[in-house]
């Protein structure tokens, strides 16, 4: 990260803005709120940036354009029909995919399975359970015995971790491995 934040930013952001604008045309149904959207999706890949830089800038400014469409929409009270009619586009990047893109999605599933196998075990479990098998916390308390407030913990530090070593290409690897992988969140609960 020898290089200003901001030659980065025109480099690897700036240079996809005709891509941008033509998701954004096809996911967001009213043309005058392009702008805006373009720009808060700028504000906020470069608000990232400033912590970590992303491995995949491309990736990372469609995903946050992404997000920020589906924000919107969750945000407007009453959905209109063509915003619910254009649901379904908010996909359009799957034919956008180069063999590239395609490769770098590959490796970063591999690295975050390398993070996740890496998780101190009882955050592992908590994560697995939370996060992909979508588990409710109380169920997932009275699963592994803990309180609902250390699976929170978990959840937290687990998250904290995932992203580091993530936005770290797997170079955060030695931080997660001095992890005590049997110490519970909470030392007055053991689990």
């Amino acid at each position: 990260m020898d290089e200003p934040l901001d030659t980065w930013f025109k480099r690897e952001v700036l240079s996809h803005e005709a891509a941008l604008v033509r998701y954004l045309a096809r996911a967001w149904p009213r043309r005058d709120d392009l702008g805006d959207l373009r720009q808060e999706t700028y504000a906020r890949v470069y608000e990232a940036a400033r912590t970590a830089r992303p491995q995949s800038a491309r990736g990372f400014l469609f995903s946050t354009a992404h997000n920020l469409v589906l924000d919107r929409i969750r945000r407007e009270r009453v959905v209109s029909i063509d915003a619910v009619a254009d649901i379904d586009r908010l996909n359009v990047l799957v034919d956008e995919i180069s063999p590239e893109e395609c490769a770098i999605g590959r490796e970063q599933l591999k690295l975050l399975g390398r993070a996740f196998e890496i998780l101190p075990r009882k955050c592992r479990e908590v994560m697995w359970l939370r996060r992909v098998q979508d588990i409710p916390q109380r169920e997932v308390a009275r699963r592994l015995r803990i309180s609902e407030r250390t699976v929170e913990r978990h959840v937290s530090k687990g998250a904290r971790l995932l992203a580091k070593y993530m936005l770290s290409g797997g170079e955060a690897k030695t931080d997660l491995e001095r992890q005590d992988n049997s110490a519970p969140v909470d030392e007055r609960e053991q689990g």
